[in-house]
């Protein structure tokens, strides 16, 4: 078939080695920085290798460079997954490799996988050195949990060995003791290695915030603690509270706040099985997804209200920490129920503007701030002159409309095009494997 020819075509020229890399100018660009809120317009980007070289209306375009005309369309920076996941090493290969195309399909450049499994890292060289489509995967260890650590002391072996091991940062997950967490915290900080995550309930988001925590993922730990000062309305004394500890001790906050539409029921499963991102996963993943919505709807213990409810305070928690300038990192925790990877960019969006912000916040949070919050590791999230060549070519202003980040002309990761035909093809194989 035309398309998989394409498709195979595409992985054999994204293999290829840096030192057989033709330079890439994108011409008359508009090109949102993010560097600024400001479009740079009829501009060129030439690309280098993994780097962006130079930025400008009066740059010279290498003589032997591939060109694409971007005139009339909208180059910015990729976009980053803050909490994503990466299939196991036990898993199919072939799904492991559908999944990170599809982030990158959808403009996703830069994924940080919370939930790593033994021989992760492997996966993690392959991707970043372009042996694979996939986006710069900054990897969590395997997790901090009520069932994985049983002792302050297994907490702090655990810390030590992930630190030695190379992974990117700690992911906490619920059921930590108070002694355990604050091992592992105090650990962290002594061989330099972040943590971030979720908030375990013994714990609380306050002394969290205290011992470090360096991400809260899917506003955790906001909406319980604002209930232990009152559990039937916002107390909004209690909020600003929490905000401005948040603001203070330079922490970040994960919203995902489509995935927990779809994990407290918020949507009924006939709605959630009618999305046409479905087609690209596997169909025994899908129905696990549908039973187990199904499931929650039809237990005797589903409470509509209370989900309504939860639902509300999160978009309250994440609209105040916007209008008080906290940072926020885009992410969506895909693959989970009903977040098909990249694709729950789409989702995610729509919540993120109820919520109060505006498309250049929202631009922000997945650009620039995840450039930010990984500047130790790389220089990226901006369109400048040394930054990783990440970008995306939309089609009309995503400042104008952020849904138009829909609209995609072609991807560039670390200074690898792929262009519309490319995307296309890749998203077909996919979907033909799984319609088989």
């Amino acid at each position: 078939m035309k398309f998989l020819r394409t498709f195979i075509l595409t992985v054999t020229a994204f293999a290829a080695t840096a030192s057989q890399a033709q330079d890439i100018a994108f011409t008359n660009a508009n090109v949102i920085t993010m560097a600024g809120d400001a479009v740079v317009m009829g501009a060129t980007v030439v690309v280098s290798g993994d780097r962006i070289a130079a930025v400008g209306t009066d740059i010279v375009v290498p003589p032997d460079a591939m060109t694409i005309d971007a005139a009339g369309k909208y180059l910015m920076p990729g976009l980053g997954e803050m909490h994503g996941h990466v299939p196991r090493p036990d898993e199919p290969a072939q799904y492991t490799e559908d999944v990170l195309f599809l982030y990158v399909a959808n403009g996703i450049t830069t994924v940080r996988g919370m939930l790593g499994a033994e021989g992760q890292l492997e996966l993690r060289r392959r991707a970043n050195s372009n042996e694979i489509i996939a986006p710069t995967l900054y990897l969590a260890g395997p997790s901090f949990s009520g069932g994985s650590i049983n002792s302050p002391e297994e907490a702090i072996a655990k810390a030590r060995r992930q630190k030695d091991e190379g992974w990117n940062l700690l992911k906490i997950h619920p059921g930590l003791t108070m002694a355990e967490y604050d091992a592992m915290a105090a650990t962290a900080r002594e061989l330099g290695i972040r943590f971030g995550g979720h908030v375990p309930a013994e714990v609380g988001l306050m002394h969290a915030i205290d011992q470090g925590q360096e991400t809260f993922d899917h506003v955790d730990g906001y909406v319980e603690y604002l209930r232990t000062i009152n559990a039937e309305e916002i107390d909004a004394d209690a909020l600003a509270h929490a905000v401005n500890r948040t603001i203070e001790a330079g922490a970040w906050v994960v919203p995902t706040m489509a995935l927990w539409q779809n994990l407290f029921g918020y949507i009924d499963a006939d709605v959630l099985d009618g999305y046409a991102e479905l087609k690209y996963m596997p169909p025994g993943v899908v129905q696990g997804w549908s039973n187990r919505t199904r499931r929650v709807h039809g237990s005797p213990n589903f409470d509509r209200a209370a989900a309504d409810k939860l639902i509300e305070w999160r978009l309250h928690v994440l609209g105040a920490l916007h209008r008080a300038g906290a940072p926020i990192l885009f992410g969506t925790d895909a693959p989970q129920v009903y977040s098909v990877p990249g694709f729950s960019l789409h989702r995610e969006l729509p919540h993120m503007v109820e919520a109060g912000m505006d498309p250049y916040a929202i631009l922000v949070s997945g650009t620039i701030n995840v450039g930010k919050y990984f500047a130790n590791e790389d220089a990226f999230g901006t369109i400048t002159a040394g930054s990783r060549a990440d970008l995306i070519l939309v089609d009309e202003n995503p400042l104008e409309d952020v849904m138009h980040l829909a609209r995609l002309s072609g991807v560039m990761v670390r200074g690898q095009w792929l262009s519309r035909e490319a995307l296309d093809a890749g998203l077909m194989a996919i979907a033909s494997r799984y319609a088989q």
